[in-house]
C-alpha cells in the first residue's frame, strides 16, 4: 500500500520505507485542494503585479530586482541552472528519494505556490524510480539545500542526470525509459522545488533510524565484554538509574541485564567492588546518547512535517510572508549532538576492548587473546584500527553548525552548514560500526577462553552470529577480512535481529 503524504504525518520510519524499500507514495486529496487554492491566489497576485520575492523578483542579493512579465518564466529555469553548482560524488539514491518525499510533503501544506503539476511530477519520479543525481557537496543549509535540490529540479525539466533501474544516465533518457514527460517551469515553480533543507534532513532521518538500532547493537557488544571481564553487575540495578532519573540510562541498563540473564560467568564469585568506568558507567554514557537521539528524532520529524519554504503563501488570508523557514539549524544542531554521542560511545567501546586485550586488566585472559602470546600477536592490531576510527570520529565531532561562511554578498550572512553536519555524522556512524564490530570479534574470542562457563542467552546468540562471520583466532592471520565482514553484519543489524528474535525486543 502506498504511503500517503499529507504534510503532517511523515515519520522517520515512513521516510525509510520510501527511501530504502522504495514504497510508492500518494498525495492526500485534501493536499491537492490546498495546492490548487494556493496557486490560484498566486496567479491573482501576479496578474495584479504585486511584488513577491522569488516570483517576480530576483533572489538573494537580487531580491530588489523586479522582473518583467517576459522574464518571470525564464527566471525559474535560470534559477535552477545557476543553483545546480555542487561538486563531488552523487549522494546515495536512498537519500535523494528521502529528500524528494520531504519536498512533496512540504508542498502538501498548500502554501508553496507551485503548480500542482510540479508536485505530481515529483510523485511520478519517486513511483517510477527515476532518482536525480545530486552531488554530496555544495549546500550551506540555507536557503535550504539549494545546490543538490537544483539538480533534482533539473530532472523535472528533462536536464541533468538521473538513475533509472540503478543506472546513471542523462535525465532525458531516464525520463523516456520511465515514460515520464518533462515539464516547463512557470512562475514560482523552480524556487518552490529547491528552497528547503530537505536533503540534510533526509540524510539526518536515515542516520537517526540507523543510529537507534546501532545503539542497541553496541549494548549487545558491551554485554558480551562485561561477561568476558567478569563484571560486577550492581551498577546495572534498575533502582540506581531510576533514582537519578534519565530515561536513556534506565533503558540501557535494563537492556544489558536482559542480555546477560542466565549467565554462568557472571554468577561466579570474587568480583571487584567497583569496576573501571568503561564497564560500570556504560548505561549512563549510552543513555546520554540515547536521549540526544530522541531529541534529534523529534526535531527531524517536526521539520519533515513543517513548512520549510520561503516565501509562504497563505491563501486563506490572501497573504504572502517572507522569512527564513529554509534555515537548517533546527536539524543541524541536534545532529551535532548525535555525532558527538556516537563518537563518545565509540571511545567507550574501544576502552572496553582495551581491557579485553591488556593482560593487566583482563581478569586472567591471555595477552591480546591469543593462545600463543609472543609467537602470535593475536588481536593487538585490531585495537590499533579501533583507535584510528575513534580519533577520526573525534575530529569529525568538531561542529559544523557554528561554522557559517556568509554568502550572496552578505545578504545570506548566517547559514547553517547543516549538510556538512549530516555528511560527517553519517561518516561517524560508519566508523562507529567498525569499532563495535571489533569489540564483538574480541568479545567472542574472549568468551572462548571462558568456556565451559556460558554467558547469558542474549550474549550467546550474539556470539553465534560473530562466529558465523569470524572463526576463532587459533593462530595469526590477516584480520582485515574479519573486520570488514563483521562491520557489514553490524551495519545490517544482523546481530540485533538475531538477539531480539531470541530474547525479545530490546527497549528503544
Amino acid at each position: 500500500m502506498a504511503i500517503v503524504l499529507d504534510g503532517k504525518s511523515l515519520t522517520i520510519e515512513k521516510v525509510k520505507a520510501i527511501a530504502r524499500d522504495r514504497e510508492k507514495v500518494e498525495v492526500h486529496p485534501g493536499a491537492w485542494e490546498r495546492i490548487e487554492s494556493c496557486r490560484q491566489m498566486l496567479k491573482r497576485k501576479i496578474d495584479s503585479r504585486e511584488i513577491m520575492y522569488g516570483v517576480n523578483t530576483g533572489i538573494g542579493e537580487f531580491s530588489e530586482v523586479v522582473l518583467s512579465d517576459e522574464q518571470i518564466q525564464n527566471f525559474q529555469r535560470y534559477l535552477v541552472y545557476s543553483h545546480a553548482a555542487g561538486i563531488g560524488e552523487p549522494l546515495p539514491q536512498e537519500v535523494v528519494r528521502a529528500a524528494m518525499a520531504g519536498r512533496i510533503n512540504v508542498h502538501c501544506h498548500g502554501h508553496s505556490g507551485q503548480r500542482p503539476a510540479v508536485t505530481r511530477k515529483l510523485v511520478e519520479l519517486l513511483n517510477k524510480r527515476v532518482t536525480p543525481v545530486m552531488f554530496e557537496k555544495g549546500s550551506v543549509g540555507a536557503c535550504g539545500d539549494l545546490s543538490p535540490m537544483a539538480q533534482m529540479a533539473l530532472v523535472l525539466i528533462g536536464e541533468g542526470e538521473a538513475f533509472y533501474e540503478d543506472k546513471r544516465m542523462p535525465a532525458a533518457e531516464a525520463l523516456k525509459k520511465a515514460g515520464i514527460e518533462p515539464i516547463e517551469f512557470e512562475a514560482r515553480d523552480g524556487l518552490a522545488t529547491i528552497n528547503g533543507s530537505n536533503v540534510l534532513t533526509a540524510l539526518a532521518a536515515l542516520i537517526v533510524y540507523d543510529a537507534e538500532r546501532w545503539i542497541k547493537t553496541t549494548e549487545i557488544s558491551a554485554a558480551m565484554t562485561l561477561e568476558c571481564l567478569k563484571a560486577n553487575m550492581k551498577p546495572y540495578d534498575r533502582r540506581l538509574h531510576e533514582h537519578r532519573g534519565f530515561t536513556g540510562s534506565v533503558t540501557s541498563a535494563m537492556n544489558i541485564l536482559k542480555l546477560t540473564e542466565g549467565s554462568e560467568i557472571l554468577a561466579q564469585k570474587g568480583k571487584k567492588v567497583q569496576d573501571a568506568y568503561s564497564m560500570r558507567s556504560t548505561p549512563q554514557v549510552t543513555g546520554a546518547a540515547r536521549d540526544a537521539l530522541k531529541y534529534a528524532r523529534s526535531q527531524i520529524e517536526i521539520e519533515l512535517n513543517g513548512l520549510g519554504d520561503n516565501p509562504i503563501f497563505l491563501w486563506e488570508e490572501d497573504t504572502v510572508l517572507t522569512g527564513a523557514n529554509f534555515q537548517g539549524t533546527p536539524v543541524s544542531l541536534p545532529m551535532e549532538m548525535v555525532g558527538i554521542g556516537l563518537s563518545m560511545l565509540s571511545v567507550l567501546s574501544e576502552r572496553r576492548l582495551n581491557r579485553l586485550l591488556n593482560p593487566a586488566l583482563s581478569v586472567g585472559l591471555p595477552p591480546f587473546l591469543t593462545p600463543k602470546p609472543g609467537l602470535m600477536s593475536g588481536l593487538m592490531l585490531s585495537q590499533y584500527t579501533a583507535g584510528m576510527l575513534c580519533v577520526e570520529n573525534r575530529i569529525l565531532s568538531h561542529p559544523a553548525a557554528n561554522q557559517s561562511i556568509p554568502a550572496a554578498a552578505d545578504q545570506e550572512d548566517f547559514v547553517s552548514m547543516g549538510m556538512n553536519t549530516s555528511l560527517k555524522t553519517r561518516r561517524i556512524l560508519d566508523n562507529a560500526c567498525g569499532v563495535t564490530a571489533i569489540e564483538f570479534i574480541s568479545g567472542a574470542q574472549a568468551l572462548d577462553f571462558r568456556a565451559p562457563l556460558k554467558p547469558g542467552k542474549g550474549v550467546r546468540v550474539a556470539y553465534d552470529v560473530v562466529r558465523k562471520h569470524v572463526p576463532r583466532l587459533e593462530e595469526d592471520r590477516p584480520l582485515f577480512n574479519d573486520h570488514n565482514r563483521m562491520t557489514r553484519a553490524v551495519k545490517e543489524f544482523e546481530v540485533l535481529q538475531a538477539v531480539e528474535e531470541a530474547v525479545g525486543p530490546l527497549e528503544s
